[in-house]
């Protein structure tokens, strides 16, 4: 088996224990008697190990995510004074060799456990949401810090919603059999006029529950910012369909104090990575498909 998959990506599956102990071992000797541990439920960007008892090292998964990296290094130890809640800590960057084609990165361990492993009661989420707010509303507030504009290192989060029209609408119209499809577009055609007319503020760009961290039921950390850009904060909000729920929901919407048009480009944010989802989802009966159709009916039908 190469360790190349057919799109001349690093397979994935050679990344392993042993991989991180011989790179760690290579490039920095000073950890080589850590401990060396998978985390639960890996993401598709990256592979992570617990490192010791306070790092992590992530790995990613293929060279575009390996661009990435440096971004978190140069920003991350920049705007982490301006908020409350502990984000991701750049400790060290390990370099591509023959072991491994990519740059990789070694942060900071934070307690808690992803929030896409645990079940949330609604009086749980109501918490969250409040907390939730509070992180966004720090980060879309510094102003004092040059940052990178939307582009291919971050899959453009934060940009016109304009870039994404024909996929938006094919992704539409191949699901017309299963989701409402005249409100889909009526609401795609809206958000994508709507522009943010504001100077970019800070986004995290995949301020999904998976990059949560949760420990006593409070939100403890926030975690792999590589989408990282100075935008349009319409992209971040896009959490408020695809986590929160009911009362939650609405606590989020009245804490982050946006204008409707702003809404409803997260809207179209969340519309467009709802159909996507869905879209390459082969069993649309499955219980994935079944929670981007209801992402999609939230959607449409929240005022």
């Amino acid at each position: 088996m190469s360790i190349y998959n057919s799109k001349k990506e690093f397979n994935s599956e050679f990344i392993s224990t042993s991989l991180v102990k011989k790179l760690i071992n290579n490039q920095f000797p000073e950890y080589k008697d850590l401990t060396i541990k998978p985390v639960e439920k890996q993401g598709w960007d990256n592979r992570t190990y617990r490192l010791g008892e306070n790092k992590l090292i992530r790995l990613p998964s293929a060279e575009y995510y390996s661009i990435k990296i440096p971004k978190e290094q140069k920003y991350l130890p920049l705007i982490a004074p301006y908020l409350t809640t502990n984000i991701s800590k750049p400790i060290k960057i390990g370099n591509p060799s023959s072991l491994y084609p990519f740059n990789f990165a070694i942060y900071n361990w934070i307690d808690g456990v992803s929030a896409n492993l645990l079940k949330f009661s609604n009086k749980k989420l109501e918490i969250l949401a409040t907390q939730l707010a509070i992180f966004l509303t720090e980060l879309h507030s510094i102003n004092n810090i040059a940052g990178p504009p939307p582009g291919k290192h971050n899959g453009w989060g934060g940009d016109e919603l304009n870039l994404f029209d024909e996929k938006a609408k094919n992704q539409i119209n191949e699901l017309k059999n299963i989701i409402n499809q005249s409100e889909s577009l009526d609401l795609w055609e809206k958000a994508k006029k709507s522009k943010w007319d504001k100077k970019p503020v800070w986004i995290h760009g995949d301020f999904y529950f998976g990059n949560f961290l949760i420990k006593n039921n409070e939100l403890t950390g926030v975690i792999d910012f590589g989408g990282i850009a100075k935008a349009d904060p319409a992209k971040d909000l896009v959490i408020a369909w695809t986590f929160l729920r009911n009362k939650s929901r609405s606590i989020f919407k009245n804490k982050i104090t946006y204008d409707s048009d702003t809404w409803i480009r997260a809207k179209g944010w969340a519309l467009w990575k709802a159909t996507f989802e869905l879209c390459k989802t082969k069993n649309k009966a499955s219980e994935y498909a079944n929670s981007q159709k209801r992402i999609i009916n939230d959607i449409l039908t929240d005022d």
